[in-house]
């Protein structure tokens, strides 16, 4: 078989694997129907953190990595204005919802203890992030208004509607400089890391959508500040939540979403962790490129994820598509996929064992680039 014809099937492989992302919220009724079935409902309120944190690891290695970039000029003109792609992303809306309210009648419902109901919040937290933050960043980065929207509304989910702008705005525009709270240092702890994340990421979005209405010459306190449209959305999905199920419900809905931002942020150390733009003569930072994040080709993850472990091409090009994103050898490696490295992360002396030494491989001859990181 040629070279081109074996991409080819690749790549139509990848297309229909894509609807891998239905597996993590269809982990959440498995589980209740494990545990209905075999009993056990406290510990296995936790399955979906065993399957994605264990279970997915061992197979991305057994699987291995993506073979396959589209070819430039005549593979990913097609690609990217195949409205498949696009449809299953704006699918993953009306499913989170499904899963949001599901989840929550099983938390107020179900007899679980408090370790059962830690554990649903954690699955629930971990399935928000892969649909609603991971699907809603693809598609904040599309010019079309209804992905726009669809993206906003996504994270609004998960009460996270500030990424869409400081994301955007912010992140994208100052990454791996030391004005960007998403960036984490050589030597800083994820826990040292997320505090100055949260409060930082979310007064940045205030500001910059601020500074876009005064320009225009308009009020920041009007409703042309996208912002009130999406905290709105996350209050209305509180009082929702609190109508059906009392006050139960609206502190199922805070708490999974504390806990879905929490693991994006986790990953936006894991994405950057040590890396960093050099500072040019005009006091300026060279531009984003393929160095400046960290990439993990692993197939498996990078289908359930959109290919989000292709973070080095989507910060070089952050409008191309999910579906033709590439792989760069010469962009900074992690040794696993992400779901791997969130658990090294959790544990600041292993992660350091493993990190700080690619870091400094990646800046040899150039050590006093980690004094500045």
């Amino acid at each position: 078989m040629s070279e081109q014809a074996s991409s080819s099937r690749m790549l139509t492989f990848k297309k229909y694997a894509y609807l891998l992302v239905v597996v993590p919220p269809l982990l959440l009724p498995l589980s209740q129907w494990l545990w209905q079935n075999i009993g056990y409902a406290n510990l296995l309120a936790f399955f979906p953190l065993l399957f994605v944190y264990g279970i997915v690891p061992i197979l991305d290695h057994i699987i291995g990595q993506d073979p396959v970039n589209p070819d430039e000029t005549r593979e990913v003109p097609k690609l990217s204005e195949e409205r498949f792609y696009r449809l299953l992303t704006l699918l993953c809306l009306p499913m989170q919802l499904a899963v949001l309210f599901y989840a929550g009648h099983v938390f107020v419902s179900a007899e679980l203890n408090w370790a059962g109901q830690l554990g649903w919040l954690l699955s629930l937290g971990t399935v928000g992030a892969i649909v609603a933050i991971n699907v809603g960043h693809e598609l904040i980065h599309k010019d079309p208004r209804l992905e726009q929207w669809a993206g906003g509304l996504l994270l609004a989910c998960v009460s996270y509607g500030g990424f869409k702008v400081e994301h955007v705005r912010g992140h994208h525009v100052h990454v791996s400089t030391p004005a960007d709270a998403s960036s984490s240092r050589y030597g800083q702890s994820l826990y040292q890391f997320l505090p100055h994340a949260y409060l930082h990421n979310f007064l940045n979005a205030w500001k910059l959508e601020a500074k876009r209405l005064r320009h225009k010459g308009h009020s920041p306190f009007s409703w042309r500040n996208e912002l009130t449209w999406w905290y709105g959305f996350s209050l209305l999905l509180a009082a929702v939540c609190g109508a059906l199920w009392g006050w139960m419900g609206v502190f199922f809905f805070v708490a999974q979403s504390f806990f879905a931002f929490s693991l994006l942020e986790v990953i936006n150390y894991v994405e950057h962790y040590g890396l960093h733009r050099r500072k040019l003569d005009n006091g300026r930072y060279e531009r984003p490129d393929i160095e400046h994040s960290w990439n993990s080709n692993y197939l498996l993850t990078n289908l359930f994820l959109f290919q989000l472990q292709r973070h080095s091409d989507h910060h070089a090009y952050p409008k191309r598509r999910y579906q033709v994103l590439r792989h760069h050898d010469v962009s900074p490696q992690l040794p696993s996929g992400y779901a791997t490295m969130v658990v090294l992360a959790l544990i600041p002396p292993l992660w350091f064992k493993v990190m700080n030494p690619r870091v400094e491989r990646y800046y040899k001859g150039e050590e006093h680039q980690l004094q500045s990181s």
